[in-house]
């Protein structure tokens, strides 16, 4: 069977019929040809960040909706994120070596193909059983997306510039982040719910287009070897058994999951054993000797377990302790998202200029010190979102840097692996931030039906101080790396590898 790229023309080899289907189609001359080249899959790509971002956020709002919608309990609707979260987390991975393999834009195109035809599955679903099934496939288009989108960029990009790339990418996910509330509050308001799926109909067929033409035929491809499904048997387990665990814990304490906690940490130590021993694992331990590359993902996992436990319970504050309705919350808090996408290519382009270390370290610094001021500070509104502004821009300074820096610490044959390895930190990052948050509320009864104000505001300054730790021990973590300055790679042209 044929995959990933043909050289040449004309051959005998050369695919006919459905083969042409599992071989990257060679873009259009002019695109080929053209200067700008590289950047078109910068845009492509950042469709799709923009999209998952959206989804994402879209569907944690329209979590009230469905439960009435099906007449069912909240434990139930709530399989509509988790069964989302826990398939693309346990599989981005395995995805991002599988492309490494038989090609990234293969893939990336097929992503989409995926992602948007459950989309409108999810749309269409008569019973929330169907919804979660569909959910589930549009988990996998999606890890086909996320796995492949910061490998693309990295493999096309010159190194020089490979900050402001990643930095327009990051700005493309926070838009999605801060859009996804009020255009999904709009659309469940005036045409259901079944339209927040429907949008991604529209934006899904013209990503799958850009990217079936813009995007660059792969190269630098690792060794076709046989794919490590063993390791996978032990990986997705051990993935799924700790972010279960993780939910367990916030709803009910921590000792409700051990078990589960126990399997995840069997499992991963066979994992590990698994991959010392393989020739063709399905994670390949020998990056993390990379000081850049370790520094980045653990720095990493803390920035993302930082911004997803502030996005839960901000709005939880404001409409509890400060009594604001819902939009008023939604527009206060999406001044961070704001500041993220204003700062984030900005960042980028220092990065290309003066390294990694200097923005991510400050960025995080910069993220601790607005949480301290979240927590003591003046409760107007005026502080509130000048504060929370702070905070994105410390992500922002802070993101495309350090993703920058581990995708340039990463070969570029291994390029699919170090972005799924990157996306499982933002998944793991999410599933931690929400439930450590979820347990510090709970340990000072804050997230009670009926918590008084005064309570709420505790435990909200609880989670702040906690948080603002967090951040300084990611800005503590990224002043690690070795190189403070990237390497100057002359830039090659788009041709260079694509015949």
């Amino acid at each position: 069977m044929y995959f990933g790229v043909v050289t040449g023309s004309g051959s005998e080899d050369e695919p006919r019929g459905w083969q042409r289907l599992v071989v990257e189609p060679r873009r259009p001359a002019v695109i080929r040809n053209w200067p700008s080249a590289p950047w078109l899959v910068v845009v492509t790509v950042s469709i799709g960040a923009f999209l998952g971002q959206l989804d994402a956020s879209i569907v944690t709002l329209a979590l009230p909706t469905l439960q009435q919608q099906f007449h069912a309990s909240l434990a139930s609707v709530e399989w509509v994120a988790l069964s989302y979260l826990l398939v693309l987390v346990a599989s981005v991975t395995a995805v991002g070596r599988l492309a490494d393999m038989i090609g990234r834009k293969l893939l990336y195109t097929y992503g989409f193909a995926i992602f948007t035809l459950a989309s409108v599955g999810c749309g269409l679903s008569p019973t929330l059983g169907v919804l979660i099934g569909f959910r589930v496939v549009q988990a996998l288009g999606a890890a086909m997306l996320q796995a492949n989108s910061v490998a693309l960029i990295a493999t096309a990009i010159p190194k020089a510039s490979l900050g402001r790339a990643i930095g327009i990418q990051g700005a493309a996910q926070a838009i999605g982040l801060a859009l996804g509330p009020t255009v999904g509050g709009l659309l469940i308001g005036v045409a259901g719910w079944r339209s927040i799926f429907f949008l991604n109909g529209p934006v899904g067929v013209v990503g799958l287009v850009l990217a079936w033409l813009l995007l660059p035929r792969s190269r630098d491809l690792a060794l076709r070897v046989r794919f490590d499904w063993l390791g996978l048997g032990f990986f997705a387990p051990a993935v799924v058994a700790f972010l279960l665990a993780l939910n367990v814990a916030a709803n009910s304490g921590l000792a409700a999951p051990l078990l589960l906690l126990v399997a995840a940490a069997v499992l991963v130590g066979v994992f590990i054993r698994r991959e010392r021993r393989t020739s063709a694992p399905l994670i390949d331990l020998r990056l993390f000797r990379n000081l850049d590359f370790t520094a980045g993902i653990a720095s990493g996992l803390l920035s993302y377990l930082v911004l997803f436990a502030v996005l839960f319970v901000v709005p939880f504050f404001l409409e509890h302790a400060r009594q604001l309705s819902a939009t008023r919350a939604g527009l206060e808090l999406g001044a961070l998202p704001i500041a993220l996408a204003v700062v984030a290519p900005f960042a980028g382009r220092a990065r290309d200029r003066i390294g990694a270390r200097i923005p991510t370290v400050t960025g995080m610094l910069l993220v601790g010190v607005s949480l301290g001021g979240l927590a003591f500070a003046d409760r107007s509104s005026a502080a509130t979102v000048v504060l929370l502004a702070a905070v994105g821009a410390g992500l922002g300074l802070f993101t495309p840097a350090n993703n920058a820096a581990i995708m340039a610490a990463a070969p570029r044959e291994h390029s699919g692996m170090a972005g799924g390895i990157l996306n499982l930190t933002r998944g793991l990052g999410t599933a931690i931030g929400v439930a450590a948050t979820g347990l510090v509320l709970g340990v000072r009864n804050a997230e009670r039906l009926h918590a008084s104000p005064h309570v709420v505001t505790v435990g909200f300054q609880t989670c702040m101080v906690v948080l603002a730790v967090v951040a300084v021990a990611a800005a503590a973590l990224a002043s690690l790396r070795a190189s403070p300055r990237p390497p100057v790679v002359p830039s090659v042209g788009p041709e260079a590898a694509e015949m």
